[in-house]
């Protein structure tokens, strides 16, 4: 079954290159995924529950699994395992 753009989810802000990279690399696999602007103070709450207390961006959640920020994310890339994630 494929991803829903529910199964990816990516918290953000507008100016985070970090955030921009991340999309980027997710665009690139061709996946769709959900954005979540952190700038709103509410969604900055939700944020930091769900990532038990992170409050950077981007944090990224792929089928409820956290992830981490970009620098987890092109690790899991340069492993060969974010492929499989994606599936």
């Amino acid at each position: 079954m494929a991803l829903q753009e529910s199964d990816i989810l990516v918290y953000t802000t507008k100016v985070c290159p970090y955030c921009h990279a991340a999309k980027g690399l997710l665009n690139q696999k061709g996946v769709k995924f959900k954005e979540i602007d952190v700038s709103d103070p509410v969604e900055r709450l939700a944020l930091i529950e769900k990532a038990k207390g992170r409050k950077t961006v981007p944090q990224i959640f792929i089928k409820n699994q956290h992830i981490g920020g970009y620098d987890d994310l092109k690790a899991l890339d340069d492993r060969g395992e974010l492929d499989p994630l994606l599936l």
